[in-house]
């Protein structure tokens, strides 16, 4: 495959041959490109979209793609897929980075996908991190996904819900993919000493915490095993030892988009159902994220009113106290005023009367608001109005 500012596109279904002619066995490429699969047979981790009547199954079974958006989490195969499903129907790739290209980048793709079309083409447009083009990007590819000029393939780590325009969800396919479960990742793991002929120099229980540091991403776990390749035979590595040379990967979180809203509601719904320690988890997970803790606190504040109320009425201004008392300490210290305020919220009694009957007070408002107050509460300044 080209890249976005090579000579242009793939030829049909050459996607992986022009890369395996481009890097041959050269170390220099990394191992995760060097490993990449040939064919859908060989992409692990990924079966369940692959199977089972999915749209993505009914697309190959007649042999042409219909435009998809290719939603899952960094490093489970979305580019490995993409190029895959351009072999496997036999079609022009064209693949551009949200990141690095604009709309004359887009505008060079449609008239090459056009001059293709002439010659009986039906041009794959795959736009990888696709969420990273603007609202008016991102409407400058309606015309040609609907007139079919090209097939899009994007592929995001992002809800396609909050990232990408309405309009052009409802001309795809969206696709989730899964992150790498642990036999996936081990399956990776074993195909790379077997493409290298290289067996690695750790222990059954440092083999297993490689899969457990990459958490599911593999394209992170290959560069772990790019760091580990190169050692000698002897010693073999326990669990202890590699972690000397591997950190964790850190988690994914996202502030703007589902992650964020996923551990809110996890929180939320932990301290309602009175459960400390899985609010305390998730508290601490949005720590982890890089969540602002006065985000945090703001919330926690809000839980003490709509689901403690009046069961405890002490709540609120406990929540507010651990507030200040985090403003004044900062991170990490303060942070520990949070965690507590967490428990003691989920350990109170709770009460949802008053944002219950607010609710319906708003809405017999909302619907009533022009109703005069009864006389016996007006307020009746002269002799007249009395």
């Amino acid at each position: 495959m080209n890249d976005l500012f090579g000579d242009g596109p793939d030829e049909p279904g050459q996607g992986r041959e022009q890369a395996d002619r481009r890097s041959g066995t050269g170390e220099a490429v990394p191992l995760a490109e060097r490993l990449r699969p040939a064919r859908l047979a060989e992409l692990v981790g990924q079966e369940k979209i692959l199977e089972g009547g999915g749209p993505l199954q009914r697309m190959l079974e007649r042999g042409r793609l219909s435009s998809i958006i290719l939603w899952g989490p960094p490093g489970c195969g979305k580019t490995t897929l993409a190029r895959l499903l351009a072999h496997e129907v036999g079609e022009f790739l064209i693949p551009l980075s949200a990141v690095l290209s604009g709309v004359a980048d887009l505008r060079k793709a449609f008239q090459d996908a056009r001059k293709m079309r002439a010659r009986g083409g039906r041009p794959i447009l795959f736009i990888d991190e696709i969420h990273r083009y603007n609202k008016a990007q991102q409407d400058g590819l309606l015309h040609e996904v609907e007139d079919g000029t090209v097939t899009l393939v994007g592929a995001t780590t992002e809800n396609p819900s909050f990232a990408l325009n309405p309009a052009l969800i409802s001309r795809c396919h969206v696709v989730v993919m899964d992150r790498l479960s642990t036999s996936a990742l081990e399956a990776l793991i074993l195909r790379a000493e077997e493409v290298l002929d290289h067996r690695l120099p750790v222990d059954p229980d440092a083999r297993a915490r490689l899969a457990e540091l990459a958490d599911g991403d593999g394209r992170y776990l290959f560069n772990m095993l790019e760091s580990i390749l190169d050692l000698p035979a002897e010693p073999v590595l326990d669990s202890t030892a590699l972690a000397a040379i591997l950190q964790r990967r850190m988690p994914v979180y996202d502030r703007q988009y589902e992650a964020h809203y996923n551990l809110v509601s996890a929180l939320h719904k932990s301290i309602r159902g009175s459960d400390p320690d899985a609010a305390l988890y998730w508290f601490c997970r949005m720590l982890q994220g890089g969540e602002d803790p006065r985000f945090i606190g703001r919330r926690l504040v809000r839980m003490a009113s709509e689901d403690i109320g009046l069961a405890d009425p002490d709540a609120v201004g406990r929540a507010l106290d651990a507030v200040e008392a985090y403003e004044r300490l900062g991170s990490p210290e303060g942070e520990l005023m949070l965690g507590q305020c967490v428990v003691e919220l989920a350990l109170a009694p709770k009460s949802n009367a008053v944002y219950m009957a607010m609710k319906h007070a708003m809405a017999s408002a909302k619907e009533n608001g022009s109703l005069m107050p009864p006389d016996h509460i007006l307020n009746a300044p002269t002799r007249l109005m009395k």
